[in-house]
């Protein structure tokens, strides 16, 4: 049997065709294996392999869990406490808490004064002490007050929830391992566009964990105190310099009394002097008046 060169070629073509389709449906084969196997890696937050893969990896996560417990010996409490204080001497006792906070590694995070005229001072304090001095900071406070007027102290137990997030992280950190890997084999474009965007998914979790967990460490670490003060004081009015300085007084009324003395007989002789000739006219004019009534007086007295 003769086959013809046409015949031949056509059933070349079908070959290759063929050929092709199979690698075709391979390629996405391998690329839907690769995005089911990132989607299933995101979803449990630990690889996946197989049924033996599995249970090595809850034993690894029950160890991790046990390890956590026990690194947590102690209770984690966010302590903060409300103090109203009754105080003789606002200013004082506000640098002896100042000093005190200072002294058990405190700092100071807020602090306002008001003052309603001279009589009434009050002011607000936030501290942060070491948890392991809250309750010696809390009795030097007390021991400066002339009167507590309120004590709050409040406690909120954190242990669980830190464990948790230690937990949450450590799966958190098996994932974005898992899926770096994937990136790494990835083919295709689309292929890696699809595991870096839950890479970047993965990797914000991890810092919103990151961050509520240092929050926690920080809010345990350290407690909150808020002390209110107040002082009513007793205004004493104060003399005035110049109502208790006699001498000085003394001398300037004496000045005061001679410079009007010394102006007064200015003005005698002045208008002495001044008026002398007028002076002289009148006195001579009553000499005659006098001489006169004198003389017909003693006239009268002869006859």
């Amino acid at each position: 049997m003769i086959i013809s060169k046409s015949t031949i070629s056509i059933l070349i073509m079908v070959l290759l065709m063929g050929l092709a389709g199979c690698s075709s449906s391979g390629s996405k084969d391998e690329s839907a294996k690769l995005s089911m196997e990132s989607k299933r890696v995101m979803d449990s937050g630990q690889p996946e392999k197989n049924e033996e893969s599995l249970t090595s990896a809850d034993s690894k996560t029950e160890k991790s869990l046990d390890a956590v417990k026990s690194k947590v010996d102690d209770q984690m409490v966010i302590y903060q406490a409300e103090l109203e204080l009754r105080v003789k001497k606002f200013d004082q006792t506000l640098q002896n808490l100042e000093s005190k906070a200072k002294l058990y590694g405190g700092y100071i995070a807020e602090s306002t004064v008001t003052k309603d005229g001279n009589e009434h001072v009050s002011g607000s304090l936030k501290l942060r002490i070491p948890q392991e001095h809250f309750q010696d900071f809390l009795t030097d406070a007390e021991g400066q007050a002339a009167e507590v007027l309120q004590r709050n102290i409040n406690g909120q137990d954190v242990t669980a929830e830190y464990v948790d997030l230690e937990s949450r992280l450590k799966s958190k950190k098996a994932v974005e391992e898992r899926l770096l890997s994937f990136m790494k084999n990835a083919a295709k474009t689309e292929d890696l566009l699809k595991i870096s965007a839950d890479l970047a998914t993965v990797q914000e979790e991890i810092e919103i964990i990151e961050g509520r967990m240092k929050y926690l460490k920080n809010q345990t670490s350290f407690s909150t105190v808020n002390i209110t003060l107040y002082e009513r004081k007793v205004v004493i009015p104060n003399l005035d310099k110049d109502q208790l300085n006699t001498w000085e007084k003394t001398k300037k009324q004496f000045m005061k009394s001679t410079n009007l003395l010394l102006a007064g007989l200015s003005g005698l002789v002045v208008f002495i002097f001044g008026n002398l000739p007028i002076m002289i006219i009148f006195i001579l004019l009553g000499i005659l008046i006098y001489l006169y009534y004198n003389k017909k007086k003693s006239h009268n007295r002869q006859e």
